[in-house]
């Protein structure tokens, strides 16, 4: 049994791997755990742990970088997602939003399932196709769900460790606050370098064991 590593962009991970000696790949198998970059977006995700997932890992691990919708969250600060929603999946009526559930579709809320104790800060996130950027839209999701962060795969990450009874876990750094577009506030660089340090010990951690 092993641990599944999953992100979205080898870029977000490229110091781990290095620091493994581990060569870029789509995936990647080692003795300890394997590695799977499965491009961005909730599609390529789904696609991809269809291909990869299965029942030989005790434990996913979904990092990457996320925007948080609350200021009190430092940019660079690392967080650990316990629940993740599909925000998008519903219908219109008119202004007013129809969720999944409320259609009676099922669920768009998935939880982490992992017992694992981090000593990271608990929050929920939602998943998008398309990232916030509008002042008014950012509103009605802030309204309608109180999400504390968004990104584009973790939801289909916690959706598909739930169909297999995976523990899954998900941890993101903050690269940016949810606002009205704008490029010159992000910290992508600190984001991915404060993501790395922290995966590389957790790494080291689960190796030992």
């Amino acid at each position: 049994m092993k641990l599944l590593l999953v992100a979205a962009t080898e870029a977000e991970i490229a110091a781990t791997l290095a620091y493994f000696n581990l060569k870029a790949s789509r995936f990647i198998e080692t003795d300890k755990f394997d590695v799977l970059i499965t491009g961005v977006g909730m599609v390529a995700t789904a696609f991809a742990l269809g291909q990869k997932l299965h029942h030989n890992y005790s434990l996913v691990l979904n990092v990457g970088i996320a925007g948080s919708f609350y200021k009190e969250i430092s940019l660079g600060e690392l967080v650990n997602i316990t629940q993740d929603t599909f925000a998008e999946l519903g219908a219109e009526d008119d202004e007013k939003f129809i969720s999944l559930p409320q259609l009676g579709f099922g669920k768009n809320e998935f939880s982490s399932l992992a017992n694992t104790k981090l000593t990271l800060r608990q929050v929920t996130g939602i998943t998008v196709n398309k990232v916030h950027g509008n002042a008014h839209s950012i509103e009605k999701t802030i309204a309608l769900y109180h999400p504390q962060t968004e990104s584009m795969e973790g939801a289909a990450v916690f959706y598909a460790c739930a169909e297999l009874g995976i523990p899954a876990l998900q941890v993101r750094s903050i690269s940016n606050y949810v606002e009205t577009r704008n490029r010159e506030n992000w910290q992508i660089a600190l984001a991915v370098k404060n993501l790395n340090n922290w995966l590389i010990g957790f790494l080291k951690t689960m190796n030992s064991k």
